[in-house]
């Protein structure tokens, strides 16, 4: 999807031609024109009214048409510039609009990247006003996750729901809304617990075949360290030779904020950091779905021209995709047991913008006699969208739908490739179930399967 076909000579409706996305020119001074920006978005805007078949993602798409249609036209041009904003505002760069819905996607000769426009908006914005501060602030996740870390549970409590008075504050202060879950921050990181992995099992099928770097992401590292040692767990198993290896954070809040230069900087020193260990046979391996996404397909589009970001784009792979991997090559070591109750799995949108399939749910699925079942549908958290006050109630909009048939569903547990997704999916499910329903506790995909070898 990265690297562009040559056009056909003919143009023909739809995508019958597999799809490509042009690299990011964001070093170009004209990349940040506005005027030529807002008539981009005017093309683009008038094709998105004739086809709609984007109506039901995120909520980008029914502000426009409710624009349109509210308008004194009809059309398009009953709609003041002004307001194009508010359909960039709503947009959490998921990409399910360019990978699922949309026909004119390059190579079409119409050449839709709607998500890519969005970006192209937010990084002029940026460098005409400057960022929001509040929202770059929390983006900064390893600068916050090491001030966190050793005063981890006075953080913890301070940020809790159940604290009302601060959390009051802080909505007050900084617009993060009092009801939205924040991740807790752990004393030890996974990179602390990790720095010797117990050695692979001579008895897995994999031995001797196959060595992972663990990418462990930020939020794996500074939150949620029991993931890592589940990932660890699991690939010894395997007899996975294993490593840590989390140079910083991906850039996937800066990307969501238009800073695209921070990216760049960040892709070149992760690519650089972790070359070597490419060099010396290791596969890398991320823990989330948006890290994922973003080394394998944005840094590309940011950087083409850096060999390094493209050799590490090819080397890298989600945790589920990798124990599918492992699964088809070697065989997957014995000895699961079913987790009772059922697991719904949220397949998230940066999981399935990668376009591997629902590698989580398969991944279970190899568990014998395992219920497993998928939901599809985006859960609208969407970073600090679904965080801070001015954008909540469109994160709780988008995420319902998702939430009810996670609640249907009926099982424990649930689970998302992006644990993010899974946090705020299950506040919402639990506003779904009837009264005195035990809402499902939540874990990552790879955890899931760690207890199901009785690893954890």
């Amino acid at each position: 999807m990265t690297d562009a076909p040559k056009k056909p000579a003919t143009a023909r409706e739809g995508s019958l031609d597999a799809p490509f996305r042009h690299a990011i020119a964001w070093r170009d001074p004209a990349f940040y024109d506005t005027g030529a920006i807002e008539a981009e978005m005017e093309r683009v805007f008038d094709i998105c009214h004739g086809c709609r078949r984007c109506f039901n993602l995120c909520d980008s798409f029914p502000r426009l048409f409710d624009m349109i249609d509210e308008g004194p036209t009809g059309e398009l041009d009953g709609v003041d510039k002004a307001d194009y904003g508010k359909v960039v505002e709503a947009c959490t760069l998921c990409d399910m609009c360019f990978l699922t819905k949309c026909p004119y996607v390059p190579p079409h000769e119409f050449d839709i990247d709607f998500p890519h426009l969005m970006l192209r908006h937010r990084a002029a914005e940026r460098k005409a006003k400057g960022g929001d501060f509040v929202r770059e602030q929390l983006g900064e996740t390893d600068r916050n996750g090491k001030l966190a870390r050793p005063v981890a549970p006075i953080a913890n409590w301070a940020t809790s729901v159940d604290n009302k008075p601060i959390r009051a504050a802080m909505e007050s202060v900084a617009g993060i809304d009092r009801a939205a879950i924040l991740p807790t921050f752990s004393s030890r990181t996974a990179s602390d617990r990790l720095k010797k992995p117990a050695g692979p099992d001579p008895s897995g099928p994999a031995f001797g075949r196959r060595k992972a770097a663990i990418y462990a992401t930020c939020f794996v590292d500074y939150n949620a360290p029991a993931t890592a040692q589940a990932a660890v767990a699991v690939l010894a198993r395997q007899g996975v030779e294993t490593r840590m290896a989390y140079p910083e954070c991906c850039g996937m809040p800066q990307l969501e904020a238009g800073d695209i230069a921070d990216v760049a900087g960040r892709a070149e020193r992760v690519a650089a950091e972790l070359a070597p260990l490419i060099d010396q046979g290791y596969d890398i391996v991320t823990l989330t779905a948006s890290c994922g996404l973003m080394m394998k397909f944005e840094w590309p589009l940011i950087l083409p021209e850096n060999k390094a970001v493209k050799r590490l784009a090819a080397a890298t792979r989600d945790i589920s995709q990798y124990v599918l991997e492992i699964s088809k090559a070697h065989g997957l070591a014995p000895g699961m047991t079913a987790p009772s109750g059922g697991v719904t799995v949220h397949h998230a949108c940066h999981a399935r913008a990668q376009n591997m399939g629902a590698v989580s749910a398969q991944m279970l699925g190899l568990i014998p006699g395992a219920k497993i079942d998928l939901v599809e549908r985006c859960s609208g958290h969407g970073g600090t969208f679904g965080v801070m006050k001015e954008t909540r109630p469109m994160a709780v909009k988008v995420g319902k739908p998702a939430a009810r048939q996670v609640a249907q569903k009926g099982n424990e547990t649930l689970c998302s490739d992006c644990p993010l997704a899974c946090k705020h999916l299950g506040q919402l499910v639990e506003a779904e179930l009837k009264d005195g329903a035990a809402p499902p506790r939540q874990a990552h995909p790879i955890e899931i399967l760690a207890q199901a070898y009785g690893l954890i």
